[in-house]
Formats: C-alpha cells, structure tokens, sequence
C-alpha cells in the first residue's frame, strides 16, 4: 500500500515556502527539495540519496539539516543550499533498556523534553528556554538554561549520540558513538557532539542521556524592570557591576544563591525599559531568602524605583504580573517563560564573561543604548541581554568540547525587525557598532586568554566575527568559538566528513597539515 505521508516536498508544493525558510526570517532558501525524514533509516537513505545527486544550479550545492529551525546565520536556509533534511518529524523521546538512557529523537525540540520527558520520568535536561530550538543543534553546541547554573550544561548527561555519516567512497552509514566507544574514531565522534556544534560532521538522528537530573518541584519566578527615564548614569553602572558581582561571588551550586538563575535585559531606551528575570529553587529552604538577596543586591543602591514589565524583552516574555515574585511548578515557570518571539528577522552576537565587567564597557553599553550614541534610533527590539551562567557549568564532570567552563555570565546582542524593513541597515549598525564599543580593548570582539572575556557561544553564531572589520583582534572564529578544542575538532572533521558534505561560512575546517 503506498504510504499517504508525502516526505519530498518540490518547489510546487504548497509547504514549500513554509519549509524553506527558519525561525530567522532573514534567510530564505529556495532548494531542490525538502526531505522531511522520520527514522533514522529514513535519514541514512535520504543522505545517501542527496550526496549521488548531480546539482542541477551549480551555485546551489550545499545539503543542511533542520531541527528547530533557529540557526541565526545562513548556515541551514541560504542561496546555496541545494538539499534541507527537515529532522522535526523524528521527535520522540523513550528510555533506552540496553543502553540505560533516556533516547531523544534529533528533531525533537526543548518543549518536546520538558513537555514529555519531564511528565514521565520526572527527569529534564538542563536546556534552553525557548520553546522551539531544535535539540538537532541545541545539544551539540553545549545546550544551557535556567537549570544550567544548578545541573551543568545539556552536554554534561550525554551518553551516546547516533550520527549518519559520508563515508570515504561516499557510502552512508548510522554509526553509534558513546563515551565507552573502544575506538577512539568512534569515541571521538561523540566527543565532538558535546560542544564541537551541529552541521560539522554528520546528520545526528538520536541522542541518548544517562541520568539525566530531577528538576525542582516547585520554583520562585519574578520579572520586574526598571523605566529608562528614571535610570542615572550612576545606577546603571551600579546595576550592571552589582549583577555581576553577584554571580561571581555565589558560584555553588549546591547553595540556593548558586541555583539562582538571572536575566537582565538591557533594551534601547527607546524601548522604556531595563528588564530583570530570576527564578530559583525553592524545594532549597534557603530558596527565597536567596532571591531576596539577589534582589536586594541589584536593586537596593539604585536610585529608580522598579516596577512592572510593560515593554517588550527582546526573545523574552514580558512577564507583568510578577514584579512580586511568585511560587509555582517549575514545568508552568518553564512554560510561562518559554518564548521565542514572533516570526521576525534578527542578527545576533555572543560574550562569555569571566569577571565583573570593566568601567570602559559600562560605558559602552551605556553609550550605545541610546544615552549617547544612536539617540535618534527607533527600534525598540534592541537589546543586550545578560544571563547568569556558572555553578555546575564550571563544574563539569567529565571532559567535553564545550570550553568556556569558568565564565559567571554569557551575554547575546539582539536586534529585530520585520522582512523588507528600509532601516534593517540601520539595525544592523546598531548591533555591530555597540558589540565593537563594549570590547574595544580587545579589538572589537571578547577573546579569550585575556581576563574578563572568554569568547562567544556557537549556538549563537555571527559571520563578523570571521570579517577584519568587526573583529580587530589576532583571534579567529574557531578560536573564539571553540578555544584549544578546535585542533582536535578539526581532525574529527577530517575522519568523519573527508568530503567536507555538512558545510557553512563557519563550519569546522579541515586542518591545514
């Protein structure tokens, strides 16, 4: 009997537009064909299929891959893509007898495992808060969020990964890599899937995740913001070194103050706001006191008075009920929280931080948020947000690719607009000219090695960082991404990918000797 589910989808078809396009309303493609796949058999086929293939434009050549969608470059909906392998059919999450782990399918998304998983074991993986990020991408990049800072990154639980791979003679095959792999190729493989990024190597179809932790039953969750016009130049030095000090100084996670997990939104003032999050456990006794202290820090030596959220928080919800903070089950906190904004597009830039920040970028960033430079800018959905970062990520348990494991903050530049918006240059501008002025020490970028920056996260990639324009430093992309992993992430690149198949502007490169 012929199956109805229809798995190619050609530019005549009706979801075509739909499925050629990501969250990133900035990158469109216009492929051969979309291949939705839905067992990992289906994906070693479809692979097999695109790499025999003859392209019929010779300037579209790329295959990528699709979970979530999130990519925020061109990496996966671009000019030059020939082939799309949409994962989100594969999405199902069950626990694994012979290997002892919880199996998730690659194109399941983080509300997939704190919807599913959570309900039915009890257990979460330590991931991010918007809702439709593809695990496909997320977990290779490392994977953090609220529950980071108290149980480590996603990577940190990852016991296997199932990756389709192109083989020299250009042949298919599903291989399984594990961290007990006898063959260190093959144990190579999954140590490149915690934190070496997704695309690099091959299609993963499944990953599998031992004992992955018990998230709390009952967490305190608030937002509150502070007016811009009612914030001095005084108060926001004193807010931003106080956030950060805080999170220097409480980096255990087995202390509520080391589980508490913070957002601080820093909009343009022509948004109206500076935003604030928090949420920590209060299973912990001493939970509620640590959020009364955390508050108490940032805000208690600050002139403006904080208030309700009322304005919009770049890919965050606006959460005007809870300036008072508020009790409830961590799946509804997580839920109450898990945006990812409207279909838009946007650019975006990252920063590990490893101290306080430095009065040169206070000012910077108080500058550029409109109190002295782009005064007359008008997007409203500008922002640099601040998250916490640290506890158990500093703490990791075994070796991994992800490498930025002393940081007490990680930082994302965004900016969006609508398509076809005459400003987007303007937009644009703004984003690259405030990220060069915050790390103007250190030729425009926060490299590593070199005090209080520790680089930028992968799953947050920026093509400027490879462009001599934006990045004035001796550091490259791959060092900035991935530090002294990336010789080694390299020859893994070389094994198992030697025709160079899963490829981007910033995809990992064959080594040059």
């Amino acid at each position: 009997m012929t199956s109805r589910l229809t798995t190619t989808i050609l530019p005549d078809d009706k979801r075509y537009p739909a499925l050629s396009r990501g969250f990133n309303q900035r990158w469109l493609a216009e492929p051969e064909y979309v291949r939705m796949v839905r067992t990992p058999q289906d994906v070693r086929e479809a692979l097999a299929k695109a790499v025999q293939e003859k392209p019929k434009d010779p300037s579209r050549t790329r295959i990528t891959v699709r979970s979530g969608g999130h990519c925020y470059e061109n990496f996966v909906c671009g000019t030059d893509v020939r082939v799309i392998l949409d994962m989100s059919p594969m999405c199902g999450i069950s626990y694994d007898e012979k290997m002892d782990a919880y199996c998730v399918e690659a194109g399941a998304s983080n509300w997939h495992t704190y919807s599913h998983l959570y309900p039915l074991s009890g257990r979460a993986l330590p991931g991010g808060s918007c809702y439709s990020v593809g695990l496909g991408g997320h977990i290779p990049g490392g994977g953090y969020g609220l529950l980071s800072r108290q149980f480590g990154l996603t990577v940190d639980y990852l016991y296997a990964v199932e990756v389709a791979v192109v083989r020299p003679d250009k042949s298919v095959e599903l291989v399984v890599a594990s961290r007990d792999s006898t063959d260190d190729d093959v144990k190579n493989l999954w140590w490149a899937h915690t934190g070496g990024g997704g695309g690099n190597f091959g299609v993963v179809t499944r990953f599998w995740f031992r004992d992955p932790p018990e998230p709390p039953k009952y967490v305190l969750l608030t937002g509150l913001a502070w007016d811009w016009d009612t914030v001095t130049r005084s108060d926001f030095t004193t807010l931003l070194t106080a956030f950060g000090t805080y999170f220097q100084q409480h980096q255990d996670p087995m202390t509520a103050a080391g589980k508490l997990f913070g957002i601080l939104v820093l909009n343009h003032v022509c948004n109206g706001q500076i935003g604030l999050l928090a949420q920590v456990d209060v299973d912990d006794p001493q939970g509620k006191q640590a959020m009364d202290d955390f508050l108490a820090a940032v805000d208690g030596d600050i002139s403006a008075t904080a208030t309700t959220m009322s304005s919009t928080m770049g890919e965050r919800p606006t959460l005007a009920q809870m300036a008072i903070p508020r009790v409830m089950p961590w799946l509804t906190a997580t839920q109450a929280l898990d945006s990812s904004g409207e279909n838009r597009c946007g650019k975006y830039k990252s920063a590990y931080i490893r101290k306080p920040f430095s009065n040169a970028q206070i000012d910077a960033m108080w500058a550029y948020l409109g109190n002295e430079k782009f005064v007359d800018y008008t997007n409203k959905e500008s922002v640099i947000q601040i998250d916490s970062y640290g506890g158990a990520v500093n703490k990791p348990p075994r070796d991994t690719a992800a490498r930025q494991r002393d940081s007490i903050l990680k930082m994302q530049y965004q900016t969006y607009w609508t398509r076809n918006d005459p400003k987007e240059s303007e937009y644009l501008d703004w984003i690259r000219q405030t990220y060069k002025a915050t790390f103007s020490e250190t030729g425009g970028v926060p490299t590593v090695g070199t005090g209080i920056t520790d680089g930028c996260y992968i799953n947050y990639p920026d093509v400027d960082l490879g462009d001599p324009a934006w990045n004035g430093s001796e550091q490259r992309w791959s060092t900035l991404y991935y530090k002294d992993a990336y010789p080694t992430l390299q020859k893994i690149k070389k094994h198992w990918d030697p025709h160079d198949i899963f490829r981007s502007a910033q995809s990992i490169e064959f080594p040059t000797s």
